[in-house]
């Protein structure tokens, strides 16, 4: 199953999510978006759910190299979170990779700034939390975000991405209450394979779609 566009594959993510709604199953939901690539995704989701919206910074660590390989991830000013797995079998260590955790962290601090301001993080206390993204991998964003998302004692805490790796959605299952993964190829590679577009999204169109979904919410979303 292949995906025009990310706002294509948050519309097909929104209509099965609707028909959860529908019958009573996403009481309260707040839909948080995994930036950059996540935000048009999820502004899609919130739409049809009449729902908030906000993002979640989270800051994969990369295998040095290779950093768009996930082996750990940063969220705010919690520890980082690795797969011991990956680092016992690479021969790394977690100092060795403290450098590298310095600067995601101090990245992960700008977005924020920059997306959010001085406006708190939404409370998600008792709420249905969507948790989106644009596409999932080796989990190890996902991972730190719903173990994040978790502590803050949601009522539901649901994973929804249009496409990811069949084992990596497979192991999310132990993190969220639920995973919906509408296409999970067996010859998945990569993210940005199932899209016709995948051009990436910048700072500036994530400000814009998130302040434009609270321009449109009804008063009282937030």
């Amino acid at each position: 199953m292949r995906f025009p566009d990310r706002r294509a594959a948050g519309q097909e993510l929104g209509l099965r999510l609707m028909e959860w709604a529908s019958d009573g199953e996403l009481p309260r939901p707040v839909v948080l978006a995994l930036p950059r690539g996540g935000v048009p995704v999820a502004a899609e989701v919130a739409r049809a759910l009449g729902a908030p919206l906000d993002v979640l910074v989270v800051r994969k660590i990369g295998l040095p190299g290779r950093p768009e390989t996930g082996i750990g991830a940063v969220v705010g000013d919690e520890p980082p979170l690795f797969d011991q797995r990956a680092l016992a079998m690479l021969g790394l260590t977690e100092d060795r990779l403290a450098r590298d955790v310095a600067r995601e962290r101090a990245e992960l601090r700008r977005r924020a700034l920059l997306y959010r301001g001085d406006r708190p993080p939404p409370d998600v206390g008792n709420r249905t939390v969507v948790l989106v993204d644009d596409g999932l991998a080796t989990g190890a964003t996902a991972r730190a975000a719903l173990r994040h998302l978790r502590r803050r004692n949601p009522a539901r805490l649901i994973l929804a991405v249009p496409v990811g790796a069949p084992e990596s959605a497979a192991e999310m299952r132990a993190e969220a209450d639920d995973v919906l993964c509408l296409s999970r190829p067996p010859d998945f590679l990569a993210v940005g394979l199932w899209y016709d577009d995948f051009e990436q999204v910048g700072d500036d169109e994530v400000i814009e779609i998130l302040n434009a979904h609270r321009v449109a919410s009804p008063p009282g979303t937030y």
